[in-house]
Order: C-alpha cells, then sequence, then structure tokens
C-alpha cells in the first residue's frame, strides 16, 4: 500500500502537523476535531490496494470503479458521503509537439481529501507545497484541495493553449509560404495537429459544467465561502475553452486554404501541361502529313520546300511558345 500512497498528511488550521504513518488512525484523527482534515494522495492503485481505502473512507462504489478504469470524462457527482470531481491534467510534448491528457480524481468528505492520479503527468507535490505555504487557504479544509488542484489543472490549460498557438504560427508561415512546401507532409501535419487540438478539447470542453456547479452555493462539501474561487477558475477554463475553439478554427481555415492551393497548382501544372501538348502538336500534324505515302503531292518535287516546312514549324512553336507565355500557361 505504501507503493502508491504519494503523501499522507494532516492539517490542523491550515498547517501541516505529523499524524500516524497508518491511514486509518490519522483519519480517525482527523475527524476527531472540526478544523482538521487529511490529505492522501496515491497514484495509480490496483482494485486491491484501493479497497482499504474505500472501506475506511466510506467511498461510494460507483466513484470507486470510475477512479479506478481512468477512462472518465470530466465530471462532477454527489454522493451521501463525499463529492467526486473528474479532471484531465494535459501534458505536452514540445520535441514531439504533441498533447496527452491523464486523468486525476479527487474524492471530498467531511474531513478528508482523496486524490488519485493516473498517468506520470500533473504532479500534486508543487500543489501541495503551494497549499501548506498560504494556510488562510488551506484552513477552508477538503475545498481548498479541490480548488488548488482545479486551479493548477486549469491555469497548465493556458499554458499548453499558448505552446499549441505557437505551433500554429509556425504551420501557418509553412503553409503561406511562397515554395509552398511539401504539400503531403503539409496536410499531414495539419491533420496530426487538429487531433492534437480535439484531444485538448476533450479535456477542458466537459470541465466547463463541473466548474460552474462549483461556484454556485448550496453543494455539499463545498465551503461556503469557496465560490469566488471556483468562479475564478472557471473563468480562466472559460477562456483555455475559447483558444481551443479559436485554434480549431484556424486549423479548419488553414486547411482549407491548404487545399485550394493544391488546387491552383494543380491547375497550373494541367495548363503547363496542355500547352506543351498543344506545341508537340503542330509539329506531329506537319510530320504526319509528309508521313503519308501518295503519288501525287505537288510540294514533294519542291526543293526548297524540306527546309520551308522546319521553319514553318519553328514559327508556329514560337509563336505557340509566346502566346502560352504571356497568358500564364507557362
Amino acid at each position: 500500500m505504501h507503493a502508491v500512497i504519494v503523501d499522507c498528511a494532516i492539517y490542523r488550521e491550515g498547517c501541516r502537523t505529523e499524524g500516524p504513518s497508518d491511514f486509518s488512525e490519522a483519519l480517525e484523527e482527523a475527524r476527531s476535531a472540526q478544523d482538521r482534515f487529511l490529505w492522501i494522495g496515491l497514484h495509480e492503485p490496483t482494485e486491491e490496494e484501493f479497497a482499504l481505502v474505500t472501506s475506511e473512507f466510506g467511498l461510494h462504489p460507483l466513484a470507486v470503479e470510475d477512479s479506478l478504469s481512468a477512462h472518465q470524462r470530466p465530471k462532477l457527482e454527489v454522493y451521501e458521503d463525499s463529492l467526486f470531481a473528474v479532471l484531465k491534467p494535459v501534458v505536452y510534448e514540445p520535441q514531439s509537439d504533441t498533447v496527452s491528457t491523464d486523468e486525476l480524481m479527487i474524492f471530498v468528505g467531511d474531513s478528508f481529501a482523496v486524490t488519485v492520479r493516473h498517468g506520470e503527468g500533473a504532479p500534486l507535490a508543487a500543489v501541495r507545497k503551494r497549499l501548506e505555504s498560504d494556510p488562510q487557504l488551506l484552513s477552508h479544509g477538503p475545498t481548498s484541495v479541490l480548488y488548488a488542484v482545479s486551479d493548477a489543472v486549469v491555469d497548465h490549460y493556458m499554458e499548453v493553449a499558448a505552446e499549441l498557438q505557437t505551433d500554429l504560427e509556425e504551420l501557418e508561415a509553412e503553409v503561406f509560404a511562397p515554395q509552398g512546401g511539401d504539400a503531403k507532409g503539409t496536410a499531414a501535419r495539419i491533420y496530426t495537429f487538429k487531433r492534437q487540438v480535439l484531444e485538448f478539447r476533450r479535456a477542458t470542453g466537459p470541465l466547463a459544467q463541473p466548474m460552474q456547479r462549483l461556484s454556485s452555493p448550496g453543494l455539499p462539501f463545498v465551503h461556503d465561502h469557496a465560490q469566488p474561487f471556483f468562479r475564478d477558475v472557471s473563468d480562466h477554463l472559460t477562456r483555455a475553452n475559447e483558444q481551443v475553439d479559436g485554434l480549431d478554427r484556424l486549423l479548419s481555415d488553414i486547411l482549407s486554404a491548404h487545399l485550394a492551393q493544391m488546387g491552383v497548382r494543380q491547375n497550373d501544372d494541367m495548363r503547363k501541361i496542355s500547352a506543351w501538348a498543344a506545341m508537340a502538336a503542330v509539329p506531329t500534324m506537319v510530320a504526319g502529313i509528309y508521313g503519308m505515302n501518295f503519288e501525287h503531292m505537288p510540294e514533294l518535287g519542291w526543293s526548297w520546300a524540306y527546309y520551308a516546312v522546319l521553319v514553318f514549324m519553328a514559327v508556329c512553336e514560337v509563336g505557340l511558345y509566346r502566346l502560352f507565355k504571356r497568358r500564364g500557361w507557362l
């Protein structure tokens, strides 16, 4: 069990205190007074490892099932003995310019907060440290943990959105470059980028409704004065969603522009092919006539006919070339 417990601490009046090493005893101590609560952090527990936590904290079976499966949408559920929230932290890999999502579950009760993390992204050590440096905020009890974790996740959304905006500007410059670049590679990059934005949207979009619920009064297990804090998180989330929507619209416009450029280039190529084919048709026609073996062809007796035909074909070729060049076909 100790392998999955990242941290376990009792907080009294916003300050961390030394408690029993066994979290069952720590929970009992936290429930012994109103100004205390227990925060335990778990990383990818198995069903057997999480069974003891479930029985001790009285967690709802449906919430436990969701926290173990780790394939949930962001949501907020209210049960009889606890509040259950699912967040999806976003991880941006600058080396490959890819976006991936992890999962973070939070159980909030009367005197405890349990965080269950899946994946290597979004560790909560920095969040816990920041909270411990603000005893006034931490004195609000388990609600402060839910707020701090939500705030950290949503703030990271803004950072990832800024990184994606930079990548989009580079892609836009590549698409609208004078030389055009590799058409096939550019289309693949645009499609891959849209997949990254879609993955990002799956994390940010469904979280809007839970944040609105948390910013409304009357929600169980949420401190009475916590609504302004969650409204701030909701505002940041709205900005993140607007940025994601903007990225998606710009990508659609870039893809349309790229396809239009491809069509223009193909038309130019077809015009060039047609022009060269027309230029090749004139000598082919003349040579075809002279390749016919007729007995009576008046020009066959002309001594200068061969040179006249060559000059005629050259004049036709130059005339066609200048005509196509002037019209932009060549």
